[in-house]
């Protein structure tokens, strides 16, 4: 059974900076990238960051070069740093498991297609 479990979520000052840890477990092979996605009220879900089996990695344009992922395989975790925050860095932060290998970020309508595997997620909350 697939299970990814995130924390490290929060509040903070715009410009300040928190970090994302996803937890997973029972992931299979069919899994070959690990993602974080978010979601504002109101918003559709969207792709912030993916790393592969491989290490490649792609972000959101919003996100190039304020966040960074990154994956400890020996401890089946993937991290999501995020500097710079912004107000509309605001959202529920999921970790999914899944195969992706288009552009990035993904279509809200494959999602939980190509997704199958989502955490429960973890608030971030950024104000100025």
């Amino acid at each position: 059974q697939v299970q990814l479990v995130e924390s490290g979520g929060g509040s903070a000052q715009s410009g300040g900076s928190l970090t994302l840890s996803c937890a997973a477990s029972g992931i299979t092979k069919t899994a070959t990238c690990m993602s974080w996605f978010r979601q504002a009220p109101g918003k559709k879900r969207e792709g912030v960051a993916s790393i592969d089996n491989d290490d490649n990695i792609v972000y959101a344009d919003s996100v190039k070069g304020r966040f960074t992922i990154s994956q400890d395989n020996a401890k089946n975790t993937v991290y999501l740093q995020m500097n710079s925050l912004k107000d509309e860095d605001t959202a529920m932060y999921y970790c999914a498991a899944g195969e992706w290998s288009g552009p990035w970020p993904p279509p809200p309508t494959t999602l939980h297609v190509r997704f199958p595997h989502w955490g429960q997620g973890t608030q971030v909350t950024v104000s100025s």
